[in-house]
C-alpha cells in the first residue's frame, strides 16, 4: 500500500487527546507535517514536543471548530493542505426527553457545523493549490444505527455521514476525496470505566469479535484514506467496529 505521506501537510482537529492525539502521531510517523488543532494549547504543546522528539514535524494551532470566523481566520494563513482529519467532537448522555436545546445545539455546533467549516476552508485551499487532497471525517456507528442515551450525538454523526457523501460528490472534480471512518466502541481514557462495567461486558457480548476496539485498530483505515492507496475512494464510510453493525437486532 502506498501510505508514505512524506511532503504532505495534515490538519487534525480535536488533537489534544484521545483519537486526535493518536492520529497526529500516526500521521507524523508516516512522514506528514502535522498541524495539531484544538482549544487546549497546553496539551498541544506537549504533543508537538513528543512528535519532534521522534523526529517528526508538527505545529500547534489553537482552534475552536464551532467558531466559523475563527476557522476562516486560522486556515486562511495556510498555503498548502493535503490531508484533513475532522476529529473534534463532543457527546451528551441525554435521552431525548431530557435533552435541552443548549445540549442539542452545542453537539451539532461541534460535530456537524465544525466539520463543515473546516472542510469548506480546507477545500478552498486544496482547490487553489490544484493538487487535490483527502478529507476524513470521524463519524460513529451510532450514525448508522441508533443507541440508547444518544439523542443528539447519534443524529449529529448521521449528519456527518451524509455530509461526507454530499461533499464527496461536489468536490470530486477538484481531486478532493471526502470519506469517513465510523468507529465502534473503541477503548479510551474517557470510556474505559464504562466498558469495564457490567453494562460494558453485556455490550461486548453483542460484538461478533467479542472485544472492544483499540485506538490502533483505526491506524489502517486512517492511513488508507489519507494516502494514495485510496485514490479511487470518495464518499465511502468505513465501519471499524468488530462486526457490531452486522450483529442481529
Amino acid at each position: 500500500m502506498r501510505t508514505d505521506l512524506s511532503g504532505r501537510t495534515a490538519l487534525v482537529t480535536g488533537a489534544s487527546s484521545g483519537f486526535g492525539r493518536h492520529f497526529c502521531q500516526l500521521l507524523a510517523r508516516s512522514g506528514a507535517e502535522v498541524i495539531a488543532a484544538a482549544r487546549r494549547t497546553d496539551l498541544l504543546d506537549s504533543l508537538v514536543a513528543d512528535i519532534a522528539a521522534e523526529g517528526g514535524k508538527a505545529q500547534a494551532l489553537r482552534l475552536d471548530v464551532a467558531d466559523e470566523s475563527q476557522v476562516v481566520e486560522a486556515l486562511s494563513g495556510l498555503e498548502a493542505l493535503d490531508i484533513v482529519v475532522n476529529n473534534a467532537g463532543i457527546a451528551g448522555p441525554s435521552r431525548a426527553i431530557d435533552c435541552e436545546g443548549d445540549e442539542w445545539r452545542s453537539i451539532f455546533d461541534v460535530n456537524v457545523n465544525g466539520a463543515f467549516y473546516v472542510s469548506r476552508e480546507a477545500a478552498r485551499i486544496m482547490r487553489k493549490a490544484g493538487r487535490g487532497g483527502s478529507i476524513i471525517n470521524i463519524a460513529s456507528i451510532t450514525g448508522l444505527r441508533t443507541a440508547h442515551s444518544a439523542a443528539a450525538y447519534a443524529p449529529s454523526k448521521a449528519a456527518v455521514i451524509h455530509m461526507t457523501k454530499s461533499l464527496a460528490m461536489e468536490w470530486a472534480r477538484f481531486g478532493i476525496r471526502v470519506n469517513a471512518i465510523a468507529p465502534g466502541y473503541i477503548e479510551t481514557d474517557l470510556n474505559r470505566e464504562f466498558l469495564l462495567s457490567p453494562a460494558g461486558e453485556d455490550m461486548k457480548k453483542r460484538i461478533p469479535q467479542r472485544r472492544f476496539g483499540e485506538i490502533a485498530d483505526l491506524d489502517g483505515p486512517l492511513l488508507l484514506l489519507a494516502s494514495d492507496a485510496s485514490a479511487y475512494m470518495t464518499g465511502s464510510v468505513l465501519a471499524v467496529d468488530g462486526g457490531h453493525l452486522a450483529s442481529p437486532l
